[in-house]
């Protein structure tokens, strides 16, 4: 069973979002939060392996409240702001995803799923509006080397960066899908990252990718 806290400020779209999440047999909601300090304290308290995290919540943001969540769920951002900075702020505060607010039910369902199995959920038009406001931002700080990073892993994490799937990771370099995992695997643990949208922004920070 899949343990989802749903946290945003309007009362109606929590209960629209919970009505559909337990629609579902292998997911359930845990809590809801209205605001980003109640998403965190709640986090803490009912352990839930995804948090659905609106952008804009009164007090703590929900940007806020991913960075304090840390490691203790995977978050998922829900919201109706389709802007560069949200996208950017929200994966480096360790966001493992980012979806609009008029996304099909469907796409929801399957996006708190992937999230829950450790993937990360970003498309390559997400990842091509990340790396551009990082090129908006060149002060930003590097937050991590390569150091350590073979040869081969960095051109794994350079078309990470660019949105290819495992599939088509291993296509482009003529690998097998399980060689492709196991490149992925050591770049997670040599990067301290925790899914592949952390190793986008390992990418760009490290100045593999930049905007074409």
């Amino acid at each position: 069973m899949i343990r989802v806290l749903i946290a945003d400020d309007q009362a109606l779209l929590r209960g629209s979002f919970r009505v559909l999440v337990e629609s579902e047999p292998d997911l359930a909601v845990v809590a809801e939060a209205e605001d980003g300090a109640q998403a965190v304290a709640l986090t803490r308290s009912e352990r839930p392996d995804v948090v659905l995290m609106d952008v804009r919540m009164p007090g703590m943001d929900g940007i806020e409240a991913t960075r304090r969540i840390g490691g203790d769920a995977r978050v998922l951002i829900v919201t109706m702001f389709d802007l560069d900075a949200y996208v950017y702020s929200a994966l480096r505060a360790g966001a493992s995803g980012f979806l609009l607010k008029d996304t099909r039910p469907g796409d929801l369902l399957a996006a708190i799923r992937v999230v829950a199995a450790g993937e990360a959920l970003l498309a390559p038009t997400v990842t091509r509006r990340l790396i551009e406001e990082f090129a908006r931002t060149p002060s930003a700080p590097v937050v991590r080397g390569l150091e350590g990073v073979t040869g081969r892993e960095r051109e794994v994490l350079t078309l990470i960066a660019r949105g290819l799937s495992n599939a088509e990771l291993a296509a482009h370099l003529h690998l097998s899908l399980a060689t492709v995992k196991t490149h992925i695997g050591r770049l997670l643990t040599k990067l301290g990252a925790r899914d592949r949208a952390q190793l986008v922004i390992a990418a760009y920070e490290a100045g593999l990718v930049r905007p074409s």
